[in-house]
């Protein structure tokens, strides 16, 4: 009897595969660091007390980011690029309005290319359509410059390595500008995670859910929707993985070891454009929706979809689950901890706390009182007025420009844009194995556990 048990057994961890490395996974390529280079966590450079700008890419995320840059003290805006004459005008009178020196204009085709050479830029701010984020990333960093991108920093692993190696051959900054994790909840949140409040963090969740339909004729040449039609699998995923990561100390402590996929079949948006143009897709791509399974070296587990076609409300899901604890954003917000974890000063007399329910709202506020972040104290209010996204926009860009002019590791390195903009790719391999695990890559090449989780500078 014992014998056909462990007979089973092991026939059960080869056919399903052990927790660490699964039967039968697709191996991701790990390029090997050339002899010299070294990577670049906790990356500092000499301080820049006045940040020259040059912004490349002026559409939909270009403009808002020229406008929150103007509020920021000791940050010059000498350069605007973008594909259309008319946009970079606009830009400039943007500054105009806010009573400073109008910018050099760049317009065309591969007019970045001049402006990523230029002599008096500290910082290329990159907000292009997908396709151009690596490149332009790569070659502004081989000229000499620190570089910030727009979400996904990156759609290939050829063009993520491409973007680790040149950040760690010419030591310039290279992060991806993921406004989520500046959100006040999300903050707010991870501050309560680090402070132990939700016990060991195990499982953490997040999403992007938010129809492309609304955008029809919004994104150049529609280059959004294209890509969905062309790309299977979870091409937007930064996000729901950032603060999913920052929670879990993803190449502070931990790893994502692999990944597995799986999507619904295509309807929403090929209906909806034979419905706007009449061309009927039979080969469009993407899924309505897509759920990804991650799980880590120490055994944590993350769990990230993708939807940009139903008519669901918009949603980043954000959930953290601890075993002392809950966090969940979407669709409402709120706490649920085990009733030891409150302390005297924030409990207010509520004596049945429990974790299988929400705190009472009073309890809620205090908490978010208590665990304020510490780099939003003292920016909250002005990032509300100045706006972005609620505020969090204004809050990236500010801890962006604070860290540069004081000569501070980021916020965010090249790693992070990496693991987080890597599903773009990764998924696809899983879906068309027919959601075989694939392996996601140390993107370190070592490194992770050399940080005891992650730090924002002061």
């Amino acid at each position: 009897m014992k014998s056909s048990i462990l007979k089973f057994s092991l026939m059960a961890c080869l056919f399903l595969g052990c927790a660490s490395a699964p039967a039968q996974m697709i191996k991701t390529p790990t390029p090997k660091r050339a002899k010299g280079q070294t990577d670049v966590l906790r990356l500092a450079i000499a301080p820049i007390p006045t940040v020259r700008v040059a912004f490349i890419g002026l559409g939909m995320r270009g403009p808002g980011a020229v406008e929150r840059m103007t509020h920021i003290p000791g940050v010059e805006i000498v350069a605007l690029c973008d594909m259309l004459e008319d946009r970079t005008q606009k830009s400039n009178e943007i500054l105009v309005k806010a009573g400073l020196p109008k910018a050099k204009e760049f317009f065309g085709e591969n007019e970045w290319r001049k402006v990523t050479a230029l002599p008096n830029v500290d910082l290329i701010y990159i907000a292009t359509d997908w396709k151009h984020h690596a490149e332009i990333g790569v070659q502004a960093m081989k000229d000499g410059k620190n570089v910030a991108i727009e979400v996904p920093g990156a759609m290939t692993m050829k063009e993520i390595w491409n973007l680790i190696n040149t950040s760690e051959k010419t030591r310039k900054h290279c992060m991806m500008l993921e406004n989520c994790v500046y959100d006040f909840f999300e903050l707010t949140t991870l501050n309560m995670a680090q402070q132990g409040l939700f016990g060991e963090i195990l499982h953490a969740e997040g999403s992007y859910i938010h129809g492309l339909q609304p955008f029809w004729g919004e994104y150049w040449d529609n280059w959004r929707m294209d890509y969905n039609k062309k790309h299977r699998g979870d091409i937007y995923p930064t996000h729901g993985m950032g603060p999913a990561c920052q929670v879990l100390n993803i190449h502070r402590g931990d790893k994502m070891n692999y990944l597995v996929s799986m999507d619904t079949k295509a309807v929403g948006n090929p209906a909806f454009i034979k419905e706007k143009t009449g061309e009927d897709i039979k080969d469009f791509r993407n899924g309505d929706h897509t759920m990804t399974m991650i799980r880590t070296e120490n055994g944590k587990t993350i769990q990230i979809q993708h939807d940009v076609t139903s008519p669901r409300p918009y949603s980043r899901m954000y959930q953290v689950s601890g075993t002392k604890g809950f966090a969940n954003k979407y669709p409402v917000e709120g706490y649920a901890l085990d009733s030891k974890a409150i302390g005297a000063d924030v409990a207010l007399n509520h004596e049945n706390l429990t974790a299988h329910s929400f705190v009472p709202e009073e309890v809620k506020k205090a908490l978010i009182e208590k665990y304020k972040h510490p780099i939003t104290i003292g920016l909250e209010e002005r990032a509300k007025k100045v706006g972005g996204h609620g505020g969090m926009d204004f809050i990236m860009d500010s801890r962006l420009i604070h860290c540069l002019q004081n000569g501070l590791p980021l916020d965010m390195d090249v790693y992070d844009l990496a693991e987080w903009s890597c599903l773009a790719s990764l998924t696809e391999v899983s879906l068309d194995n027919n959601s075989a695990p694939v392996e996601i890559p140390d993107f370190t090449r070592g490194g992770w556990n050399k940080l005891k989780g992650l730090e924002f500078s002061k």
